[in-house]
């Protein structure tokens, strides 16, 4: 059956590109009515989707957060079958029966480092990138408030290490769930004008202090893509920014709780916080969907450096699976 892309951009380009691989007819593209405005995507005229006619999928091949907008989507599914083609943010490999077959012994193995519930929603985040069941996504998703009520337990004297700071949001959702009460605030952007922006916030935190710096597995200037945004990232080319670990950020600094969402670092920095996991045993809060491998490699990765910790996954309001995070305490 031909499918409609609901979708334009990087997400669509990719979900484009694996149809016309296997040989799925793309039907048309389409946006929401209010960007329709007559304009070509990849050789198509971007349509209204109600002037479709005849049998289609569609593919919405775009990610948002917003409750409307999700709740858009999954209304759609009233009327047409709805797929969500699960394509990586980062690297080239696609979450397929190829890629399954390859690393099944792997998945396998992190899949057993996880409680109960956690195994349930590691299922289903597989079968949804996979197959790319709107209703699958809809099934395994859960609220953010049970994660630090129920596993992360924040004390008065924590301190924090967050890692991919952004303009604040995730220092302000410590904040939050901590009461405001707290040992010390440590953030680090590396994209220059977000980091000016994570500044004038931290200006008003107490005990916080932010580096315009990335994090990796070792001490280096890398090459750095900025995009002014989340999807800002350690590329081949770019601007150059001074990166550093975990390690090294710890040396001589207590750490109760990392958070780690480097668009597609991640691996590299556990590379560099080797000693800390082993030595202090902070808790973990490790974004696991950046790479098609992620949802294996960084619980195996976590689990080779200190096997004591605990895992939990969950996968918090977010069209496709992203928001995926992994917890250990």
């Amino acid at each position: 059956m031909p499918v409609v892309v609901y979708g334009m951009g990087n997400g669509a380009d990719k979900v484009i590109d694996e149809f016309n691989r296997l040989e799925i007819p793309v039907k048309g593209v389409t946006a929401s009515d209010d960007f329709v405005r007559g304009q070509m995507f990849r050789g198509f005229k971007v349509t209204k989707l109600s002037e479709f006619s005849g049998e289609f999928v569609v593919a919405v091949a775009f990610a948002t957060c917003i409750p409307e907008v999700m709740e858009h989507i999954y209304s759609l599914c009233e009327k047409y079958r709805v797929i969500v083609p699960c394509v990586p943010v980062f690297g080239d490999e696609i979450f397929n029966r190829e890629f399954i077959e390859k690393y099944e012994s792997e998945i396998n193995k992190a899949y057993k480092l996880f409680d109960d519930n956690s195994k349930k929603i590691f299922e289903g985040c597989v079968n949804f990138m996979f197959g790319g069941e709107i209703a699958t996504l809809k099934s395994i998703t859960t609220d953010k408030n049970e994660v630090f009520e129920n596993i992360l337990h924040f004390g008065e004297n924590e301190s924090y290490l967050d890692l991919g700071a952004y303009r604040g949001d995730t220092v302000e959702e410590f904040l939050n769930y901590c009461g405001g009460k707290y040992e010390s605030i440590t953030a680090l952007e590396p994209d220059r004008r977000t980091y000016k922006k994570l500044c004038d916030y931290l200006e008003k935190v107490p005990n916080s202090a932010a580096y315009q710096k990335a994090v990796y597995s070792e001490i280096k200037t890398l090459l750095f893509s900025s995009k002014a945004g989340r999807q800002s990232t350690i590329s081949a080319k770019g601007e150059e920014i001074e990166a550093t670990t975990v390690d090294e950020l710890c040396k001589n600094k207590k750490v109760t709780y990392i958070k780690m969402d480097v668009e597609g670092a991640e691996y590299a920095a556990l590379e560099g916080a080797k000693a800390t996991l082993e030595t202090q045993e902070p808790k973990l809060n490790v974004a696991l969907y950046h790479r098609s491998r992620d949802i294996f490699e960084l619980p195996l990765k976590i689990a080779a450096i200190n096997p004591e910790y605990k895992f939990y996954l969950r996968r918090h309001p977010y069209i496709p699976c992203w928001d995926m995070n992994l917890y250990c305490v």
